[in-house]
């Protein structure tokens, strides 16, 4: 009998690894869809995993972070696989001669990405010249379907190439603000560069579409990232000014998003992100939100909704400050968009990332929809036993990590922790590990009473601060960090597959 069965008011009970695609060894300087995609997705299957959360997985802007992306629907072409083209012959392995000596632990974004992207040019060029029906017939279905968006994203996109990169709203008046004639006269210049983006999109969604599949068909469902917010520079911006609190004059952020003083900065967080007109969205029925779960959902299986709490109520600071300070929580629509979302799109797969600044409201939407919060085992040891990040204060609905991609790692963290923590997490555990503080943490996710647990790569591999992912308030230096080829070794993979099993999270238990 398994769990489910005894229990059948219980979530079902697995495990996962965040790790997001950058990260994969590759001699192209950062990870994509190719075989080492696979390979993950296999190490994950043999250990007893079924969970593999990844970040937002849009085309980056500056800084490189993927939460700040020029499209909430479009897949970042940093990702796709050279390899992959090539067994396609839209390139081949001549093309390969001459790879720069790219670092084998880092993602250098401003080598890769002109290498890169000169592969995906001539790949483009090679398509265009030498494509069959068949592929012609599949590149135009793709664009019919993804048209809603694709249309405004490549225009977007060229447009950007054209202007050396220059945020829209700094563009010609009458294509910033989009007037009709203005933007036909730049699709019949721009032909070429459009139908280029619309390409590295077909490539991107073939490529991950075969990988989800490829997962899927082994067991492992993926969990997906929405940031609420969307860039201010981007498609989404300029195609829906409509949607977001911007001055009508300049096009700037009227409302910046962000977050007051926590855990991670004093001044708290400015993002610069506009925040939603949700006047103007809930008279829409929430399409523009709708039409983005349902896109999302045609390539993951769940999705984390990133600062779940500005559904109840959001941080809105004035343009012009410069910090997070001056602000004000303005109430939004959150309960009234998930009966629409669930009205339109049926069961929601949502978990909600609620940390920070949690009140009460917050937490009666997350469980009015039953949506899965989130407990973070790093925030467990500093105050008294009614801390909610202890696990003995877990309910079921709950998803566990020992960090996220916003603390450092396991290792870090011990490093760094005062001697109070330490000894109320030595006491908690009765004895530290010989195996290393990160498997005290990872058993400790793994034999909760959380249905879902998912620990960082980071920390099942023993690194420090320096394999972290990203640190919170600053805008260069993070998203780097990849692993070697050979990391998944025999010792790691029976230790998380034997513990994976023992605390019942292996499929059929």
């Amino acid at each position: 009998m398994t769990r489910s069965d005894s229990h059948p008011a219980s979530p079902a009970r697995m495990s996962g690894i965040l790790l997001h695609p950058t990260s994969f060894p590759s001699r192209f300087g950062i990870g994509d869809l190719g075989p080492q995609a696979r390979d993950f997705v296999d190490f994950l299957a043999e250990t007893g995993q079924r969970l593999w959360q990844v970040l937002p997985l849009g085309p980056t802007g500056f800084g490189n972070s993927p939460y700040m992306c020029y499209s909430a629907l479009a897949g970042n072409p940093l990702l796709i696989s050279p390899e992959r083209l090539r067994d396609r012959g839209l390139l081949n392995e001549a093309d390969f001669d001459g790879i720069p000596a790219f670092a084998s632990d880092r993602v250098h974004f401003d080598q890769v990405a002109p290498y890169k992207m000169g592969l995906l040019e001539k790949a483009c060029e090679n398509f265009k010249n030498y494509a069959n029906d068949e592929q012609k017939q599949q590149f135009t279905a793709f664009c019919e379907s993804k048209a809603y968006w694709l249309e405004d994203y490549a225009l977007f996109m060229a447009l950007k190439q054209t202007s050396g990169g220059a945020s829209w709203h700094t563009w010609e008046v009458a294509i910033a603000w989009r007037k009709p004639d203005a933007l036909e006269d730049c699709r019949q210049r721009l032909t070429a560069e459009i139908f280029h983006q619309k390409y590295l999109q077909y490539e991107f969604f073939h490529q991950w579409s075969d990988l989800k599949q490829y997962a899927n068909a082994k067991g492992i469902e993926i969990i997906g990232d929405i940031p609420i917010y969307v860039a201010h520079d981007s498609a989404d911006v300029w195609a829906n000014p409509e949607n977001f609190c911007l001055d009508t004059e300049t096009g700037e952020p009227a409302l910046m998003a962000g977050v007051p003083p926590d855990y991670f900065s004093a001044t708290g967080q400015l993002w610069g992100n506009p925040v939603y007109n949700w006047d103007h969205l809930q008279q829409s029925n929430f399409h523009w939100w709708v039409g983005r779960f349902r896109a999302m959902l045609d390539y993951v299986d769940l999705i984390r909704i990133d600062h779940f709490r500005g559904f109840e109520a959001y941080w809105a600071v004035k343009q012009g400050e410069e910090t997070a300070l001056d602000g004000e929580w303005v109430q939004a629509p959150g309960k009234e968009f998930f009966e629409v979302l669930r009205e339109q799109l049926g069961r929601l797969p949502i978990l909600a990332e609620d940390l920070g600044v949690i009140t009460p409201e917050v937490e009666a939407l997350r469980d009015q929809f039953e949506f899965p919060g989130m407990k973070v085992l790093q925030f467990a040891f500093g105050s008294d036993p009614e801390n909610p990040f202890l696990p003995f204060n877990y309910p079921h609905r709950c998803v566990v990590y020992t960090g996220t991609h916003d603390n450092d790692t396991t290792v870090g963290w011990f490093n760094q922790l005062s001697d109070y923590e330490k000894g109320n997490l030595w006491h908690y555990l009765g004895s530290f590990s010989p195996d290393g503080i990160q498997w005290d943490l990872i058993r400790l996710a793994l034999s909760s009473v959380a249905s879902l647990a998912i620990i960082p790569l980071q920390d099942i591999l023993g690194l420090g601060t320096e394999a972290r992912m990203n640190f919170p308030s600053t805008a260069e230096g993070n998203w780097q960090w990849r692993y070697h080829d050979d990391a998944l070794h025999g010792e790691l993979h029976d230790r998380l597959k034997n513990l994976t099993r023992l605390f019942g999270r292996a499929p059929g238990q």
